[in-house]
C-alpha cells in the first residue's frame, strides 16, 4: 500500500474515532436522571423541582420512577403536579426532629414519590414536576436518590454520590445545590435570586433542560469539526505527495 493511501486511512480512522468518542460522551451525559434547576437558595419557598428521566434502553420502556427525598434535611410542603398517563403515589414519614415554622410544628414530611402507569420509550424523556413550600436552610445540597424501572424488569439505581472534586460515578444521584442567600433577600426566590413563582421556576427548569441539550449538541458539533479537520489533513498530505513526484 502506498504511503499516501496509508496516511489517508490513518487520518480517516482518527477522525472517526474522535467523533464517535465525543458523541458517546454527550449521549452518556444526557442519559442521566437529573433535577432542574441545578440550584436554589437555602430556605427558598414556593418553587418547583423538575426531575428529568430519559430512557436509555434500546429494547425496553421506562414504566416506573421512584424519587426518594431526604428526611435529614426535609423538603416541606411537597405537592405533585398531575402528569398525563402517570399515577403518583406520595409517601410520608415521621421526622426524627420536628421542625418549627410560622404556621406551626411539622412532624412529618414526604420521603418518596413513585410514578407508575406511563411509558418512556427509547429516545424519549419525561419531566416530573414537584412543587415545594420550603427548602431546608441548614444544608449545602440535597440528593434525590432515584430508581428507574424498565418494562423488561431491569432497575437502574441512580443513587451514587459524586465526590467533591472527583470524577462523576456511573449512576449519580440527582443533586440540588443550595446556595447562600444575600443579606436581606426574600426567601421566596428562584436560583438566580430574582422573585420566584411556580410558573417562573418551571420556565427556569425548561431553560436548564435546553442548556443540557445544547451542551450535548455542542459536543456533537465539536466531534464533527474534528472529523472534518482530520479529512482536511489527509487531503493536504495527498496533495503534497502528488506535488513531490518527479
Amino acid at each position: 500500500m502506498s504511503p499516501i493511501r496509508t496516511t489517508l486511512r490513518r487520518a480517516g480512522l482518527v477522525a472517526a474515532l474522535t467523533t464517535a468518542g465525543v458523541l458517546t460522551a454527550a449521549g452518556a451525559a444526557f442519559a442521566h436522571v437529573t433535577v432542574h434547576p441545578e440550584s436554589y437558595a437555602k430556605g427558598a419557598t414556593d418553587g418547583v423541582l423538575t426531575f428529568r428521566v430519559p430512557n436509555e434502553e434500546d429494547t425496553a420502556s421506562t414504566t416506573k420512577v421512584q424519587v426518594f427525598l431526604p428526611t435529614d434535611h426535609p423538603v416541606l410542603g411537597v405537592l405533585v403536579t398531575p402528569q398525563s398517563g402517570w399515577t403518583a403515589k406520595v409517601t410520608t414519614t415521621k421526622l426524627k426532629k420536628p421542625i418549627k415554622t410560622d404556621d406551626g410544628t411539622i412532624t412529618d414530611a414526604v420521603s418518596e414519590i413513585t410514578w407508575t402507569g406511563g411509558r418512556i420509550r427509547h429516545g424519549e424523556f419525561q419531566d416530573f414536576n414537584v412543587a415545594f413550600g420550603q427548602l431546608p436552610d441548614d444544608a449545602d445540597q440535597l440528593e434525590f436518590k432515584t430508581l428507574q424501572t424498565y418494562s423488561d424488569g431491569n432497575v437502574v439505581r441512580w443513587i451514587e454520590e459524586t465526590p467533591k472534586g472527583g470524577e462523576e460515578p456511573e449512576n449519580p444521584a440527582p443533586v440540588l445545590k443550595l446556595t447562600a442567600k444575600a443579606t436581606g433577600e426574600d426567601s421566596s426566590v428562584e436560583p438566580s435570586g430574582a422573585a420566584s413563582s411556580p410558573a417562573s421556576d418551571a420556565k427556569t427548569s425548561t431553560a436548564s433542560g435546553k442548556s443540557s441539550d445544547s451542551t450535548a449538541r455542542g459536543l456533537g458539533i465539536a466531534g464533527l469539526i474534528v472529523g472534518v479537520l482530520g479529512l482536511a489533513a489527509a487531503g493536504f498530505a495527498l496533495a503534497r505527495g502528488r506535488s513531490a513526484r518527479p
